[in-house]
């Protein structure tokens, strides 16, 4: 979250309620569960790290504590890097695999159960990504980041059903 903050303040100086509105826009459906507080608490930890500074704006009476975002050098040097920089996500170990691990070796729990309930999560969230890369409103490229989201979410779905073929073959043995 933090490059994309930065990247949106890269374009000029925001108010954080503006900036949340650019990511949340920025992002179309995937942005709207975009807690507003998680925009405040960033902003302030890349102003701890000397990224961001921020001035209070004396235009709006009512509103003293409204305070105007903007880069620093070293925040502008930030997201020149991370613009530039190419990588991948990395396969990491989520709770779901974590739990899944545990719950097998410590007979704990029946994997295919684990399996079968992390499935019906994931079908939900395909059915609504689906729902929302279909809604013609949608901006392109959040339509391309729902399209991202979907064959992620397949993937998922395959590899769930890996994982239940694996767990029903050694009930079997």
């Amino acid at each position: 979250m933090k490059d994309v903050v930065l990247a949106m303040l890269a374009k000029e100086p925001a108010y954080g309620y503006d900036l949340r509105a650019r990511v949340r826009h920025a992002l179309g459906p995937l942005g709207e569960t975009l807690n507003a507080g998680q925009i405040y608490v960033t902003l302030t930890r890349l102003a701890a790290a000397g990224l961001v500074t921020s001035t209070h704006d004396d235009g709006l009476p009512d509103r003293p504590d409204r305070r105007v975002y903007a880069l620093t050098p070293a925040g502008q040097q930030r997201v020149a890097g991370w613009l530039t920089e190419v990588n991948w996500p990395k396969p990491d170990l989520t709770d779901f695999h974590l739990k899944l691990v545990a719950a097998a070796a410590g007979r704990l729990a029946d994997p295919v159960a684990l399996v079968d309930a992390q499935r019906r999560e994931v079908l939900r969230r395909l059915r609504d990504a689906q729902r929302a890369a279909l809604d013609r409103s949608v901006d392109p490229v959040a339509g391309l980041l729902l399209e991202g989201v979907v064959l992620r979410l397949r993937a998922d779905l395959d590899w769930l059903e890996a994982c239940e073929r694996l767990w029903r073959e050694q009930d079997r043995t």
